[in-house]
């Protein structure tokens, strides 16, 4: 049982971590109705950026960290300025297309700008068994898994305050339900989408030290988007909680699956199992747990 309890643990410290990348998914499609392919090379070019100041230039990492976020920051309105804007009204596969180029652009743009060798991070978070949890319950479970879920917790909770409590927040809501009703009450919809941009920056630098310290910086990293399409799919596109939740799932199903169903198949599927998962949840729920419900008239 004790080892069920690691097992599990450990799935949810990192479903916490695959719920942040898909944050930054939900926001820029709720504000915006593009889907940002973008987003795992975001979370790839903010954590290659941050060593690569810390290499080239050397400095500490918490003066590399202020640096990065003003540049994350400076990417996401840049973004939003550059390629979003001049394709408002477009149809939503044009812009679908358009965040897969920029995805491509901006991978080869971070390893142009700080070469495309496999980086280490360190962060100052040991990657050690919790004494307490080992001592006495014999349960596994590591201090840099739950300082990272803290980290995401803590930046998840933040966002939902500044999207539920503030004047931004309400602006954001009005958005992703009407453009059009927003616009005709005055709300500066460019200005919405610029910082939601700027924001899902934010989100990809975090997202990107913690897998950046945990597994290296490297172009995999860019693939992190793709864990969290399952995480979406059950949360639903539109849902913040549905982020929360979807993660959590994903990251515990999929450790449990290796550990209890992969022996049995010849083991290696937690690369693929929350893939099956969340296409056998698209045929009873295609709109997720949190997603707003389609009606479609025939």
């Amino acid at each position: 049982m004790n080892f069920f309890f690691e097992v599990l643990i450990g799935g949810l410290l990192s479903g916490v971590m695959y719920a942040l990348v898909a944050i930054g998914f939900v926001l820029i499609y709720k504000a915006s109705g593009v889907f940002n392919f973008a987003q795992g090379a975001m979370v790839f070019f903010a954590a290659l950026t941050c060593v690569g100041i810390i290499d080239k230039f050397g400095v500490s990492i918490w003066l590399a960290i202020p640096l990065t976020i003003v540049v994350m920051i400076a990417l996401g309105l840049a973004i939003e300025r550059v390629v979003l804007r001049p394709l408002v009204n477009q149809p939503e596969i044009t812009l679908f297309m358009a965040t897969i180029g920029l995805a491509f652009f901006i991978e080869g743009l971070a390893q142009l700008l700080w070469g495309s060798q496999v980086h280490k991070l360190d962060l100052p978070i040991e990657d050690v068994p919790i004494p307490y949890l080992l001592d006495n319950y014999n349960i596994i479970v590591s201090q840099f898994d739950v300082t990272a879920a803290a980290i995401c917790a803590l930046l998840v909770t933040a966002l939902a305050l500044l999207f539920s409590k503030t004047k931004v927040g309400r602006a954001l809501r009005a958005v992703a339900d009407d453009h059009q009703a927003a616009l005709a009450v005055g709300i500066p919809l460019q200005q919405i989408w610029a910082v939601v941009w700027a924001v899902a920056g934010l989100v990809a630098l975090v997202a990107g030290l913690l897998w950046g310290a945990r597994n290296g910086v490297q172009f995999a990293l860019t693939f992190i988007a793709l864990k969290a399409l399952p995480v979406l799919i059950l949360g639903g596109f539109t849902s913040v909680p549905g982020a929360i939740v979807g993660g959590l799932i994903i990251g515990a199903s999929e450790k449990l699956a290796e550990v209890y169903i992969g022996p049995m198949v010849g083991g290696g599927i937690e690369g693929w199992f929350p893939y099956v998962l969340a296409l056998l949840f698209l045929l009873v729920r295609p709109e997720g747990l949190f997603g707003e419900k389609i009606i479609r008239r025939i």
